[in-house]
């Protein structure tokens, strides 16, 4: 994998059929499905395929939605769901000769005039019938032209601009298709790293203005000024739109903001000082969840990865390494949230006896490389989800200088009596050893000045010895003691002790 290719953290993933039935179940599909059934054997539709006004009422009331409100929006859309995925094919419409001098709709009795014939689509099939990956794959094709549709600006503010001669001056739009698509991506980013980072994230909701401002507002801004709030403010409002777009194809759990919240500023819907009392006040859940509140669902999930890997993001999964080696493991393992670390190894470790995995876990912790002392805390960690059958395997490495301390601790953990006491070399070795490792992997936490101070404070002729054990880390290790030590003349101690190490090698 190159270097430079970006890398998320693993997510654990639903099974496909799972997700299929998430799929099938999702309000959009559901209806999109519904009327293309409803489509045979044949409907009569206009020169795109759309449902003459006669068919859309009769849409509407096939979907059992109020013909008054959003029903002919809501049947509209999933009518032109089915056409875009192939759940309904028109024929005719493609053919069709060009349109006369007069309207296609009489002016004298107000009805469309037909120029094409709806079926059922070959697709249909596929999508209720076929395969999960099937379903999936359609599910995925039906999701890209919502999130396309979600990108575009209201039609109101497009209509506004339209100039005399009827041509729509893109140029004057405050729009441009690839930025807000661009945005939209970068804000379901966002959620997916949430998910990835925090497993208990998948239950728990994001406030609407916190996901706008991460978005927005700069990450060295302490205070954010009344033009970036603003700004935050409309982009909040810009996601209020695309979620409520978004939410019917399953991909997210979407609570909209709180109507209450909206008025009409110069003919944008903006928030009346949301952002400000967001950002100040103290609120309880009720409060902050009538700002909106947006969740990926499992759907969601798979959905973001899957456009991140067509865009050549490393987007790993839970369970990828379960065929891999010991080496492979221990080497992506730190990069793992601690819950996906946990879950990856437990998955490694099914499919292996405890003494093979033990003995392949510690082989492959050996090594003097920079990288050995973090792969030496990951293997003790995963060490500690293989069984007491290991106990044959972690003895024999009681006598190996790299291994015999991790050795003793694993033992003394699974209450393993008559644990050879180790030496004072295998002691400061393995604190030398702990210290790198845990550097590498979290750099220098209050945990580990904790740690530092408690070594230290307990031996007064700690940094005479430290300096001489015979590690490639202790000069390193030493100086970041130096500075992670309060007290002054400790840190100088250490610093004093990293000198003759470093002339020692």
């Amino acid at each position: 994998m190159p270097e430079d290719r970006p890398t998320m953290p693993p997510v654990v993933l639903h099974t496909e059929a799972e997700l299929a039935r998430d799929a099938l179940s999702a309000p959009l599909f559901v209806r999109a499905v519904r009327l293309a059934r409803w489509a045979a054997p044949l409907k009569q539709v206009g020169a795109g395929g759309e449902l003459l006004a006669d068919g859309l009422r009769e849409a509407v009331k096939e979907l059992g939605l109020d013909d008054d409100e959003d029903g002919p929006g809501y049947a509209a859309e999933a009518w032109q769901l089915a056409l875009d995925i192939g759940l309904v094919e028109v024929d005719g419409a493609d053919e069709a000769e060009e349109p006369a001098a007069e309207p296609a709709q009489s002016e004298a009795d107000g009805r469309d005039e037909p120029e094409g014939s709806a079926r059922p689509g070959d697709e249909l099939a596929h999508f209720t019938g076929g395969s999960p990956q099937q379903v999936l794959e359609l599910w995925l094709d039906g999701l890209e032209t919502v999130l396309a549709d979600a990108a575009v600006p209201d039609l109101a503010d497009l209509v506004d601009q339209l100039q005399e001669g009827g041509e729509l001056d893109l140029d004057g739009l405050d729009w441009s298709p690839e930025e807000e698509a661009d945005f939209l991506d970068g804000v379901l980013g966002n959620l997916y790293l949430l998910t990835a980072l925090d497993e208990e994230s998948a239950d728990r909701a994001v406030p609407l203005p916190a996901l706008a401002a991460s978005m927005i507002v700069p990450d060295d801004m302490d205070e954010p000024t009344d033009e970036v709030l603003e700004e935050v403010s409309e982009a909040m409002m810009r996601l209020d739109d695309q979620f409520r777009m978004l939410a019917p194809t399953g991909i997210v759990e979407y609570q909209p903001v709180d109507e209450e919240l909206i008025e009409e500023v110069d003919g944008e819907g903006r928030v009346t000082e949301a952002e400000r009392t967001f950002t100040d006040a103290e609120l309880d859940d009720a409060d902050v969840a009538r700002y909106g509140m947006v969740k990926l669902t499992p759907l969601g999930v798979y959905a973001v990865r899957s456009r991140m890997l067509e865009a050549g993001v490393h987007a790993p999964v839970v369970g990828e390494l379960a065929d891999a080696d010991a080496p492979t493991l221990l080497a992506a393992l730190p990069g793992f949230p601690d819950g996906a670390a946990r879950a990856e190894v437990e998955r490694w470790l099914a499919g292996r006896a405890p003494a093979d995995a033990a003995g392949e876990l510690l082989a492959a912790a050996r090594g003097d490389d920079p990288e050995a002392p973090l792969r030496r805390l990951t293997c003790q960690q995963a060490l500690i989800l293989v069984g007491a059958e290991a106990q044959p395997a972690v003895r024999a490495v009681l006598d190996d200088g790299q291994l015999g301390g991790l050795a003793r601790v694993w033992l003394a953990e699974h209450g393993v009596a008559e644990i050879p006491e180790p030496s004072e070399e295998m002691v400061f070795w393995l604190t030398v050893d702990t210290i790198a490792a845990q550097l590498a992997a979290g750099g220098e936490a209050e945990e580990l000045q904790d740690l530092v101070r408690g070594l230290v404070d307990r031996n007064d002729s700690f940094f005479d010895t430290m300096w001489r054990v015979d590690h490639p880390a202790t000069a390193e290790v030493l100086e970041a003691m130096g500075r992670l030590h309060p007290d002054k003349k400790a840190a100088k101690e250490a610093r004093k002790a990293a000198f003759k190490a470093r002339s020692r090698h």
